[in-house]
């Protein structure tokens, strides 16, 4: 019976779908980071984000991603939307999209203080999409290269990319059962609160159930849309809160780009062929000739997708609250769980003289990286890395940096992050466990959900 599952299984996804469906995906993926790459320059980010810092955090293993020197990063950027306009048009479509994606990882892995989900989840898609026939309907290679031209692809290729936006939802849903937000509406409670002046249901935005209510709703959502957008006859009602719910969003939050990449990106669980249909076009005709696919795909997305499944629950294997330590924070999906601020005071003393300073992060970062810095263990490790080295260069032998650093987490009181005897100049970055790292106070650690444990 398994076996006769499987084939049929397979088969189904061998299946011809129309090709639109795949076209309109890297034109609206296309003009998305052609926008966004447009926005980095038109805002001044470039300037901000790579020419004003005199330091950055890099990601471990990747401290040599620096900055271009002088017009290096407009080069960059510029390049990078040119790539975009190619991945639109569908020219050269494989390598405009790995070649957009190796830029925009290399900008995004310069400093980790701009870690953005959604920036992660363009990575992504850029990764998939190289692995996939984009370029084989409306598209310059196909009126260029007829061999590449298709009017049908096999189901799988559409499957993929649902596979990567799906996950998406389906983490985020999982990362908020948590105490904090279902118990509690924290951090809820705290935005809905700074939101009294929104259009129409504002007034009621203090009120303690409302906080529950969006809690919730934001539970259900994230762990339904999925099938409810599979589902044929749930699926235009599903579209339209996908756009409800990332428009509202946007609205309250100041998400940036990533509700109108939730709202592009979810055109992929539509019928297949719809743009097709939309545009009155006629129906393509059966696809002959076979779709030529490398025979180490297979394994290079079931190699791609285990490890996606993997990395939103690898801290599970630290202990403590992810949203306390951050061990396992990053590249998880964990969006909007938390509210958590923080204040640090770095302590350096050289052995054996009466020699100490106290050291203000704003004296070697920016505001921006100092907001961002104060709540992460491992920015502020690197930071007391930094701060050494600079003390090295003005003469101080193997000064000792310990850290006073205050955070407070969804609302909680203040407490301790790091412990403050421990010499962070002699610890190292890893994936192991960062013993220096204090447990969440106990008076804010509430038991976890069981479902938390079940991604």
């Amino acid at each position: 019976m398994a076996t006769r599952t499987l084939s049929q299984l397979r088969a189904h996804l061998r299946e011809p779908i129309d090709a639109s469906s795949i076209a309109a995906f890297r034109i609206v993926f296309g003009l998305l980071v052609l926008v966004a790459t447009i926005r980095f320059v038109a805002t001044g980010m470039i300037h901000e984000y790579f020419e004003v810092p005199t330091h950055f955090f890099s990601y471990y293993g990747f401290d040599w991603v620096k900055p271009w020197p002088g017009a290096g990063m407009y080069i960059h950027f510029g390049v990078m939307a040119v790539l975009a306009a190619m991945i639109v048009v569908g020219l050269f479509t494989r390598a405009a999209t790995l070649g957009f994606g190796l830029l925009f990882t290399y900008q995004h892995l310069i400093d980790k203080t701009n870690y953005l989900n959604h920036y992660y989840l363009l990575i992504c898609l850029c990764l998939v999409m190289t692995l996939l026939p984009m370029g084989s309907a409306w598209s310059l290679d196909a009126r260029l290269r007829p061999h590449v031209a298709r009017t049908q692809v096999p189901r799988w290729v559409l499957w993929t990319l649902r596979a990567q936006v799906g996950l998406v939802y389906v983490f985020a849903g999982l990362a908020k059962l948590k105490y904090d937000w279902v118990v509690e509406a924290q951090p809820m409670s705290i935005w809905l609160s700074a939101n009294q002046d929104f259009p129409v249901i504002g007034r009621w935005f203090g009120e303690p159930w409302v906080a529950h209510a969006f809690s919730y709703a934001g539970i259900v959502f994230d762990l339904s849309i999925v099938p409810l957008l599979l589902w044929r006859r749930s699926r235009p009602f599903a579209y339209v809160a996908v756009v409800l719910f990332h428009v509202i969003t946007a609205r309250m939050f100041h998400l940036g780009m990533f509700p109108w990449i939730m709202i592009a990106n979810s055109l992929v669980f539509l019928p297949e062929g719809w743009p097709r249909r939309l545009l009155g076009r006629p129906t393509p005709h059966i696809e002959t000739k076979p779709l030529r696919v490398a025979r180490a795909l297979p394994a290079m997305l079931g190699l791609y997708f285990a490890i996606q499944l993997l990395l939103p629950v690898r801290h599970f294997a630290y202990p403590g609250d992810v949203c306390w330590t951050e061990q396992g924070f990053r590249f998880a999906w964990h969006v909007m769980v938390m509210e958590k601020d923080g204040s640090v005071v770095l302590h350096v003393r050289e052995p054996g003289t009466e020699r100490r300073w106290d050291v203000r992060p704003g004296e070697y970062l920016t505001r921006y990286q100092t907001k961002m810095m104060a709540p992460q263990p491992d920015m502020i490790l690197e930071l007391a890395h930094i701060v050494a080295d600079d003390f090295r260069a003005r003469g101080v032998v193997d000064p000792i940096v310990t850290v006073d650093a205050f955070v407070s987490l969804n609302g909680h009181r203040v407490a301790r992050l790091i412990d403050p005897t421990v010499d962070l100049a002699r610890e190292r970055d890893g994936f192991g466990n960062k013993a220096w790292i204090l447990p969440r106070p106990s008076d804010d650690v509430r038991p976890t959900l069981s479902a938390e444990a079940t991604p």
